[in-house]
């Protein structure tokens, strides 16, 4: 898949960032100075329109001055993405406190662009002329009407105090979701836990080495910090996401796994007692309740009755009741399936002498049922999918449906860490010529100072500007996250089935800003596509690491390079909707909790966000949830991320996704036509069309769940009934 990158040169269409040389400071600078260039031009803007306030304004110069302000705008993008991006990933006092030095000032400015009339009225003057309007093309239409909605929901229609509350707003917004972001990585991080050797029992070899390497990590911190210890620990649990699965899934010892869900579980809540470096309490509880405050306030201003109106105003979805009806529908038909879920783990308990299921059991007694009913146990199958296996049948997998293919150029690049690495893609062009299309970083290990989860951030997309003196092109570039087990001295990074599914995951994203054949930067790749549509081709691309043929890419022992076996091939596949029905509930309990929270006026205060969650845990839920659990503290999706009130956008998107992979089904998994399709016409378009136009386009019809219920296994798969 891959060619020797000594033969390859990094294209100065890239626009590649040179991180040895970035600083903070030096990002403060061009972030203060992009932001003056801003202000600059609206300044003229608005001197204008004070000069000739009632000058008509033509849809020609209107649109070279929206071309101009989004050029000057690339800067601001550039530096900002970058800052935000190593608060993510390399956190650090230096970086933070630059990173929300910043924020206000970012804020104010945001606010001022969606505000500004003068600028408003340029979008208004081309939509307003419908001859002109129709002859641009569709991505610039669609940028334009995009943007209208954006300035009508910035409150540029508002009176000029109401436009000042706004503002403040969105400031203390900006503020408040850093903070609970801090929240929750410090209260992570500030989390460790020396074991005994007597409480390592079950534990797997991996997930001992992983304790291992974090008792070093929890001794060199200590001894930072001036601290002495007695007794050296040689294994300490953590919080972090590889090293809690490790004992949660496999640790025999109860006390143990239930000690540690309690930590997890109370992160960045009253319950929990830690300080910031700051020795400031790490509670989210309040952080919380101000921003659903503030958000609902916003929404008031804006003429909504509450913060979901306003979200789904730019989603697929058309209401908070239609969301509402189609989680709690769903809910209806996955209830069977998760109380049989329940009723394997019950029989499986018997046999630990746990007479009542609890939290921190069900992941251990899930694992336990995996290798007594389908033979299979995640850490057996470990060693057949070591990431630079996986990495390369990702690639040979994306070049069968899309025709592209990926080189790997990290010795020619700065990284921001050792772990990174850097790959261009190429595809070809009409007369067979490659080209390149574009480049990605990966950073797919956990560690300090880096946030949980996986994500990808597109902060470079597709661009082209043909400016009257000058012209300006840039290919798209982005960063694909993970925190998977990181390699020891002696092997690979080893994933588990599950680690596999999250980076196809992201790598679905990737594509989908990748090979995008827009150059409009506001409707390019992920850009302006409807938020509950853009988990489409991330959660697609799994289907492929559930395939025998995908598997067959993607696997390979570590030491013998031998095949996955069939006998745990088809374990695995055997296995595939094991627990899907509780783990369907689940989403639905954020989903709806999500939903709720954001739908209600007046907006909950603390007690009020934990009642709702108790309420809709009562309505979904198959198994009871400690009065403790304080979840909400660190749901980071909604509360320091874009997913508020539109977290049911994972199972909205799932309904595409199943029903987008239903006609590779029809057509086979690996059949080039139907990939170029795909990418035709959802992944080469982005946000520059509807996301309902663009996969009725591909599917030739509305979408269907028929197929979502097939592959989660609440239909039988001959009569279509509920099973």
């Amino acid at each position: 898949m891959q060619t020797p990158s000594s033969t390859i040169d990094i294209d100065p269409n890239l626009k590649l960032v040179d991180f040895d040389q970035v600083t903070p400071e030096q990002l403060k600078a061009q972030i203060t100075e992009a932001i003056d260039s801003g202000n600059q031009f609206l300044d003229k803007l608005d001197e204008q329109f004070e000069q000739q306030p009632d000058a008509v304004v033509q849809p020609q110069p209107a649109l070279t001055d929206i071309i101009e302000f989004d050029h000057i705008g690339l800067n601001l993008d550039r530096s900002w993405g970058i800052l935000s991006h190593l608060n993510s990933v390399m956190s650090n006092e230096d970086i933070r406190e630059v990173h929300h030095e910043m924020l206000p000032l970012l804020s104010a400015f945001s606010t001022r662009v969606g505000q500004n009339k003068p600028l408003y009225t340029r979008y208004q003057a081309i939509k307003n002329d419908h001859t002109f309007f129709d002859a641009l093309e569709p991505a610039r239409q669609r940028a334009i009407e995009l943007a209208i909605q954006s300035f009508e929901l910035s409150g540029v229609a508002l009176d000029a105090d109401k436009q000042s509350d706004y503002a403040e707003i969105q400031s203390q917004l900006s503020t408040l979701s850093a903070k609970f972001s801090d929240n929750i990585l410090d209260a992570t991080q500030a989390y460790a836990l020396p074991l005994g050797k007597e409480q390592l029992a079950g534990i797997t070899e991996s997930g001992l080495a992983m304790l291992k390497a974090a008792a070093e990590q929890y001794i060199a911190k200590q001894s930072e910090t001036g601290k002495s210890l007695e007794d050296k620990p040689e294994y300490v649990a953590t919080l972090d996401i590889p090293v809690y699965l490790a004992v949660m899934t496999h640790a025999d010892d109860r006390d143990l796994r239930e000690t540690l869900y309690k930590a997890y579980v109370t992160r960045a809540s009253e319950l929990d007692n830690h300080k910031n470096s700051k020795d400031e309490s790490l509670d989210n509880s309040q952080v919380m309740a101000e921003i659903l405050a503030l958000r609902a306030k916003k929404s008031k201003l804006l003429g909504f009755d509450n913060y979901a109106q306003v979200s789904l105003s730019r989603k697929m979805a058309d209401s908070a009741e239609q969301v509402e009806s189609f989680l709690r529908d769903l809910a209806e038909k996955a209830t069977p399936a998760a109380q049989r879920d329940l009723e394997q783990l019950k029989a499986e308990a018997a046999n630990y002498g746990i007479d009542n299921i609890e939290p921190w059991d069900t992941a251990y007694l899930a694992e336990k049922v995996k290798q007594a009913k389908f033979k299979l146990s995640q850490e057996e199958i470990r060693p057949y999918f070591p990431l630079p296996k996986v990495i390369d049948g990702l690639f040979s997998i994306v070049n069968k449906l899309f025709e592209v293919r990926a080189v790997e150029m990290s010795d020619k690049v700065s990284l921001w860490h050792d772990d990174v690495r850097f790959y261009q893609l190429f595809d070809k062009n009409e007369v067979g010529d490659e080209r390149l299309i574009g480049g990605f970083y990966f950073d797919l290990y956990a560690r300090s100072g880096k946030r949980g989860g996986a994500w990808m951030s597109g902060f470079q997309a597709r661009y082209e500007y043909l400016g009257a003196s000058d012209t300006y092109s840039q290919l798209p570039v982005c960063f694909m996250v993970g925190n998977f087990t990181p390699p020891t001295a002696d092997k690979p990074s080893l994933l588990t089935h599950d680690e596999v599914l999250t980076l196809f995951h992201e790598f679905g994203h990737g594509l989908h800003h990748l090979l995008t054949e827009v150059s409009i930067s506001d409707v390019a790749g992920v850009n302006g596509v409807e938020w509950d549509a853009v988990e489409l081709p991330s959660q697609f691309l799994e289907n492929w690491a559930w395939n025998s043929e995908g598997i067959a890419l993607i696997s390979a022992h570590v030491d013998s390079g031998e095949p996955l076996p069939k006998s745990q091939l088809e374990a695995l596949l055997a296995a595939k909707n094991f627990q899907s029905g509780m783990q369907t509930l689940r989403q639905i309990e954020f989903a709806l909790f999500d939903l709720l929270i954001h739908a209600a006026s007046p907006a909950p205060d603390y007690q009020g966000i934990l009642s709702t969650l108790d309420k809709v845990r009562d309505d979904v839920a198959v198994t009871p949830t400690p009065d403790y659990n304080r979840f909400a503290n660190g749901f980071s999706h909604i509360f320091a991320g874009g997913y508020a009130a539109g977290y049911y956008s994972y199972k909205w998107a799932e309904l595409l996704s199943a029903d987008a992979f239903s006609r590779f089904e029809e057509e086979g998994v690996f059949n080039a036509a139907t990939g170029q399709a795909f990418r035709d016409n959802i992944l080469a378009v982005g946000g520059s069309l509807p996301a309902k136009t663009n996969f009725e386009n591909f599917r030739g019809r509305e979408a269907s769940i028929d197929a979502l219920l097939r592959h989660g296994g609440f239909v039988d798969d001959k009569d279509g009934e509920v099973a």
